[in-house]
């Protein structure tokens, strides 16, 4: 591991599981994910698709989670937190099982970048590694500009997510609720749902806050609550 990746300090979340995925919207699709590092799968390259709002960093971890279960290396990273180090952070990590890069998308039209993208791929291939990308879109729909990467791309299994719909932006907020203790009702989920930005990260920032000040709430949320706390 050289020194770009040291200085970011990767460590997998703990609380982004398979098991903790909520929603029925991408169930199938990540139940799709979690065959692909069962010990037969087949698949050497997996491109997960969808916006930025479906839960991708969250199933790269969960895959990382499982290949160390299977007591495989892993390693999941941000390209958009590599950035800054140039895509020679990408060198030796062909070490590792299982290579998950989140937001690929990021490099796209980025020349240097490609193709540090397109050797690593190469690299995990010889090694018999598995790689895991996730991406906003299709590879063919991105500015991608090498040939050989699109190439590549082209080849992988290809797992698509769809936007959460409401009813399982509320099924997610109710089960993050009960993660951290606090006791929140389909009407209380329901009400912030009316009230809160539509983008998952963001409604989850809403149950930040409230969690901050649920002892007053003695770890129970209520629509006065919630309203006096959010000032809605």
């Amino acid at each position: 591991m050289n020194e770009g990746q040291l200085a970011l300090g990767i460590k997998l979340r703990d609380d982004a599981r398979f098991d903790n995925f909520h929603g029925e919207r991408n169930a199938a699709a990540a139940g799709r994910l979690r065959a692909t590092v069962a010990p037969n799968s087949t698949a050497p390259t997996v491109l997960l698709c969808g916006d930025e709002d479906t839960g991708k960093s969250h199933l790269l971890q969960a895959v990382c989670h499982v290949a160390e279960q299977q007591q495989r290396s892993a390693i999941c990273v941000s390209l958009e937190e590599f950035l800054p180090f140039g895509p020679e952070a990408l060198e030796g990590m062909e070490a590792h099982s299982l290579v998950c890069l989140d937001d690929l998308d990021q490099v796209a039209g980025a020349g240097d970048w490609e193709e540090a993208v397109f050797h690593l791929y190469n690299r995990v291939s010889d090694q018999g590694g598995q790689l895991v990308i996730s991406l906003s879109d299709l590879p063919s729909e991105l500015p991608f500009l090498l040939p050989d990467l699109r190439s590549r791309l082209g080849h992988g299994l290809v797992i698509q997510l769809g936007v959460n719909r409401d009813d399982d932006r509320a099924r997610i907020l109710i089960a993050r609720a009960e993660q951290r203790g606090l006791g929140m009702s389909d009407e209380v989920a329901a009400f912030i749902l009316k009230r809160a930005p539509r983008k998952l990260v963001e409604l989850l920032s809403v149950l930040d806050k409230l969690d901050d000040n649920s002892l007053k709430a003695q770890r129970r949320l209520t629509i006065p609550f919630v309203k006096s706390v959010m000032d809605w």
